[in-house]
């Protein structure tokens, strides 16, 4: 117990008729990056706000650090919520102080932490200007940093990302993997595969509120037992359904999977001896995106 932050046990959630949750159990380690996968209205967000105490379980146990969330624990959890909400007509700087202060900072550091998070997030010029004339990927920023302005302990993020461009969302990323080092526990939903790629040390994927895949990253891709070939190339690529499929393929670009006991040396050896000037041929587990699209996909008709 001593290891985990996050326990949840037997965890149901229902709204009258509509079963959202159903025996959900898991926990989350000290020290690790989290991510919480599933489609919309799986039941993620319902999840965290159960865990945080915003709604009641309608069965089962969720604690933090062995104990049901209360007001007491709210210098120890840093919540971003999927819905945004700011004082928009005051100035970046004074809600930032402002929200500090009510973490249990002083006025001093709360202000000095808050312009140094302004100038690593290129927000520096706002710091007096009202939070409604900043664009949404501007208020996510600040939404951000009031979130981790005290150096919580257990951060949960929900969609941490949603309206910032490709350049901030590597910024974020580098933001969350300076949290980590510094020993914070970092659980985050996410729709965005090439994130948790980067920076999850286990996951939970749920699917209509059931657990569909749980574990290490790595150890989930392996159990697929799939491997994947990433080739890059000059010509044409010739179909041989006997060793393997395509799943992507553009002019100079595909995605191969072998077949049942064909071993990647073989087609390595097979396109070589075709009239194709290989640039790339790399083996790879297959990718979250692959996984989470077959999980969602799992038992349609």
């Amino acid at each position: 117990m001593e290891n985990k932050i996050i326990t949840v046990n037997g965890f149901s959630k229902s709204f009258g008729d509509n079963q959202v949750v159903t025996d959900l159990d898991f926990e989350v380690n000290k020290g690790e990056v989290f991510a919480f996968l599933g489609a919309n209205g799986s039941g993620k967000t319902t999840t965290i706000r159960c865990l945080l105490g915003i709604l009641e379980a309608s069965d089962g146990s969720l604690l933090i650090q062995g104990k049901k969330y209360g007001p007491e624990m709210s210098e120890l959890v840093g919540y971003l919520p999927e819905e945004r909400g700011l004082y928009i007509s005051e100035t970046v700087i004074d809600i930032m102080t402002f929200l500090g202060e009510l973490k249990g900072m002083n006025t001093e550091a709360a202000r000095s932490w808050s312009y140094e998070y302004l100038e690593r997030v290129g927000l520096r010029n706002k710091a007096k200007s009202k939070i409604k004339k900043l664009s949404s990927g501007q208020q996510q920023k600040i939404q951000l940093g009031i979130t981790i302005i005290n150096n919580p302990q257990l951060l949960i993020l929900d969609e941490p990302t949603k309206g910032l461009d490709p350049m901030n969302r590597t910024l974020l990323m580098d933001i969350l993997l300076d949290l980590k080092r510094k020993g914070s526990t970092i659980v985050f939903i996410t729709h965005q595969m090439e994130e948790v790629e980067k920076i999850a040390d286990r996951l939970l994927m749920i699917k209509e509120g059931k657990q569909e895949l749980y574990g290490n990253v790595t150890d989930i891709k392996r159990s697929f037992g799939e491997d994947r070939i990433i080739i890059n190339f000059q010509g044409t690529l010739p179909e041989n359904p006997k060793l393997y499929s395509i799943t992507t393929s553009s002019s100079n670009a595909a995605d191969l999977v072998p077949q049942d006991n064909v071993g990647t040396d073989i087609i390595l050896q097979y396109l070589a001896n075709q009239s194709l000037k290989i640039i790339k041929f790399e083996v790879a587990l297959p990718s979250l995106h692959e996984l989470f699209i077959k999980v969602s996909q799992k038992d349609e008709k």
